[in-house]
């Protein structure tokens, strides 16, 4: 693919235009408005260290590895495994959504649209999926993921079954949805959206294994300024210093003005490349881990802690509030639920609820190209999230 050149005043008016019409932007401008109250400085710090050190290097390890096996992964055995019984697109479709990321209910959703695989199939990877704030809940309780990631999919399988055998499904007019997958025109990437690329394929090539290494052994408790014979907050220092490279690169490589821009994984015409996705995807969840800390931190400061007492005295009800966000596309709110759960806002049970609920970044394609089986897939999967929510907060949580 040919990189589309801008002459100098054409590329400065597409910069002007760009930064005016990114709420990106906004976001990164935001935070920086804060770092100019002297008395939240030290908030900022920790929460860009903490990110990256704590979750970023995290994610784009796993990611390097995930992408880096299905990249040279054959499944046509798969796709022969499936083809002898309907039930096995169910369980095949369960364990892809409850993968950390979106990936995996984005391919089950395309094969949907291509009328390869069932609606029950659909219903399985909504449920399932806990999309990007995945990775929050692994690097930070990875002990509470377990629980979580493994009634997901178990509900997300059974849903599925229960779908196939007794409930409607929509009808799919598979020519409307190759008529709407098929793009009218490839725009070429210009020079801006080249150089963005670039850099942040290089930023996760420079520090990919450094970081995670750095990742691992703190997670381990060591102290890694001691060991490396640094001064004190060294690393944190250069942690928080990345952070804030993710967000800004998340921010700059904004394509529209347009709530998925915010709220998804970024969508690229560049050549698709392993490593490209594994900068992507991490930038995402970086800047929304940023987000979702700063957003808390934020309220701590202004108001200090009665708000997130005042959801805590909410108890269960806390958990038709995590079903709700839910239903909101893409994987930025889920991850402000997850960093809610963190901060020990909300109980697992909500955060049980809101992660069957949600549907990731997997939505977006499927109200494009099925809206009606969207609309149903997710509401199918708002029930069990329901009884799996306080199903836990009553048999665990209560103890009854």
């Amino acid at each position: 693919m040919q990189t589309k050149l801008l002459s100098p005043a054409s590329e400065e008016h597409y910069l002007l235009k760009k930064l005016h019409s990114n709420k990106r932007m906004i976001v990164l401008f935001s935070i920086f408005i804060l770092g100019l109250i002297p008395d939240f400085r030290e908030s900022l710090f920790i929460v860009f260290a903490d990110a990256f050190l704590q979750v970023s290097a995290f994610v784009a390890l796993t990611l390097a590895i995930y992408y880096g096996i299905s990249h040279n992964f054959n499944a046509s055995f798969l796709h022969n495994w499936m083809q002898k019984a309907s039930y096995r697109e169910v369980i095949f479709a369960g364990v892809m959504g409850v993968l950390p990321g979106c990936g995996g209910a984005i391919i089950v959703i395309t094969q949907y649209t291509k009328g390869r695989i069932g609606f029950g199939a659909v219903v399985a990877v909504l449920t399932s999926t806990m999309g990007d704030a995945a990775f929050l809940l692994i690097s930070q309780k990875p002990e509470d993921a377990i629980i979580v990631l493994s009634i997901s999919v178990f509900v997300g399988i059974l849903s599925g079954l229960v779908t196939d055998a007794f409930l409607p499904a929509p009808k799919l007019n598979l020519k409307d949805c190759s008529e709407k997958s098929a793009p009218e025109q490839i725009k070429e990437p210009n020079s801006f959206e080249v150089w963005v690329s670039r850099a942040s394929m290089a930023f996760w090539c420079l520090l990919l294994i450094p970081a995670g290494s750095i990742a691992l052994l703190l997670s381990m408790q060591y102290d890694v300024n001691q060991l490396l014979g640094l001064p004190d907050q060294s690393i944190e220092h250069i942690g928080a210093i990345a952070g804030l490279v993710c967000l800004t690169l998340w921010a700059l490589s904004a394509k529209n003005d347009s709530y998925s821009e915010l709220s998804k994984e970024n969508d690229s015409v560049l050549p698709k490349h392993w490593i490209r996705k594994v900068a992507q995807d991490t930038q995402f969840v970086t800047s929304w881990v940023i987000v979702a800390f700063i957003l808390f931190e934020l309220v701590l400061f202004v108001v200090g802690s009665g708000l997130f007492e005042a959801l805590k005295s909410w108890g269960s009800t806390t958990i038709i509030f995590a079903t709700l966000i839910g239903l909101l596309p893409g994987c930025g709110p889920q991850i402000m639920v997850t960093g809610l759960y963190l901060q020990g806002a909300i109980p697992l049970s909500a955060q049980l609820a809101n992660s069957i609920s949600n549907d990731g970044d997997a939505l977006f394609p499927a109200i494009a190209l099925a809206p009606k089986a969207a609309l149903i897939a997710t509401l199918y999967s708002t029930v069990p999230a329901l009884i799996a929510g306080y199903g836990y907060y009553w048999l665990v949580e209560v103890g009854l």
